[in-house]
C-alpha cells in the first residue's frame, strides 16, 4: 500500500505534467494555508532581494517544476 507521502508526490508528478506553470502555481497557492499578513512578510523576505537574486530564484523553481 501507498503511503501518504508516495501518493502525494505522485499527484504532484501528474498535475506538474498536466498544468502549465502558471496552473500549477495556481493550484499550489489555492492548497497553501494562509494565515498572518502576507504582503508584509513577502515585503519583510525580500527587502534585500535584488533583481538578479530574484531572477535566480525563478530560474530554480523553473527547473525545479520540470518532471
Amino acid at each position: 500500500m501507498s503511503s501518504t507521502e508516495e501518493v502525494f508526490d505522485k499527484a504532484m508528478k501528474i498535475l506538474k505534467r498536466e498544468l502549465s506553470s502558471k496552473e500549477f502555481l495556481i493550484f499550489l497557492q489555492a492548497i497553501t494555508p494562509k494565515s498572518g499578513d502576507s504582503v508584509k512578510e513577502l515585503e519583510e523576505k525580500t527587502k534585500n532581494l535584488t533583481m538578479d537574486d530574484f531572477l535566480k530564484l525563478v530560474k530554480k523553481v523553473e527547473e525545479e517544476l520540470k518532471v
